[in-house]
């Protein structure tokens, strides 16, 4: 894109996508505008056939158009949640091919980075996922590079996690074509104190991931039992790896997060599993074995302790409310 230029951004919506991602990008770039007291930004909604299309909120939007290999956009991002697939995979499919070979920059937020790399156009790409769909979308896509960055622009692919990230994103667009001063103007009309870009690390859960707070100690012990998600590793191995003993590792973690490290790594092994069960279809044994069990027995077990509910159960009832709403859940 030429940053001198205007930019018409298309946004892809998907039915259950999060409202908060779109409204996210939308609102700063339309007080850019007003701001500057120019149309720098121009921006449509597109579905797959034009037809209205409800949020995860619960809320109908009417989209401009329908999406078409003559759509004219600089951008499109695609906004919906993991599960998402076209009415007509191959149709929509290759329409963003075609768009891709036209010179369009190609981008997801949220959950829309799924649909876009089962379109084919990531190959070769790196992109930002969100934390709580990473074991999710590494389990469908080992072969795509996967950053916990929120912000990941490659060449031309935007991708974004969550609705924040994408207020990052249009601050950016917005500091590139009419300068620093409506940017940080921008900001503090939405109260927004940061603006973020590449090379950012999500924040997440204290249990999902590693905090830059913990104690070195435990960091590194984390980043080993993140890196065994599916061939566990024992606290004595993780001790000899440190050169430290194992009483060492479990007083510092018992201190830092109030968890001896066996709790705290089944845990990190749960959220996983949780991930594939609400966002993948792989089968009770493949998940078990995506998280080192050698049977599904244990992750049941396990995972009813961690939930409240057996992995199945999680399941129907996720699949139920997106049935019925057509939704999914979480949508961020």
């Amino acid at each position: 894109m030429n940053k001198s230029e205007d930019i018409n951004i298309g946004f892809l919506i998907f039915p259950g996508f999060p409202m908060a991602c779109l409204t996210s990008m939308i609102e700063p770039l339309r007080a850019a505008n007003e701001i500057a007291g120019q149309d720098r930004f121009a921006w449509q909604l597109v579905s797959e056939d034009g037809q209205r299309v409800v949020s995860s909120a619960g809320v109908a939007f009417e989209p401009d158009c329908a999406l078409s290999a003559d759509l004219k956009t600089d951008v499109l991002f695609l906004l919906s949640g993991p599960p998402a697939v076209p009415q007509n995979p191959n149709h929509a499919n290759g329409i963003l091919r075609t768009l891709d070979r036209h010179g369009a920059v190609l981008g997801g937020i949220s959950g829309g980075v799924f649909p876009l790399v089962r379109a084919g156009v990531m190959e070769g790409y790196s992109c930002s996922v969100h934390w709580c769909y990473e074991a999710a979308f590494r389990g469908e896509f080992p072969h795509i590079r996967a950053v916990e960055d929120v912000i990941v622009t490659d060449r031309r692919r935007y991708t974004v996690a969550g609705a924040a990230a994408a207020f990052d994103l249009a601050l950016r667009f917005i500091e590139e074509r009419l300068g620093d001063e409506i940017a940080h103007e921008v900001a503090c009309w939405f109260q927004h104190p940061l603006m973020r870009g590449e090379g950012v690390r999500q924040r997440v859960p204290l249990q999902t991931s590693i905090q830059s707070d913990l104690p070195d100690l435990v960091t590194r012990a984390v980043e080993l039992f993140a890196k065994h998600l599916n061939d566990p590793i024992s606290v004595a191995q993780v001790a000899h790896v440190l050169g430290v003993t194992p009483r060492q590792v479990e007083r510092a973690f018992k201190k830092a997060t109030g968890q001896n490290p066996t709790q705290y790594y089944r845990s990190l092994r749960m959220k996983a599993a949780r991930q594939l069960v609400l966002y993948s279809k792989d089968s009770m044994i493949e998940i078990a074995t995506s998280v080192g069990y050698g049977s599904s027995a244990p992750l049941l077990k396990h995972y009813r302790t961690a939930f409240g509910v057996s992995p199945q159960e999680d399941r129907q009832n996720i699949n139920a409310f997106r049935v019925q709403g057509r939704f999914s859940v979480p949508s961020v």
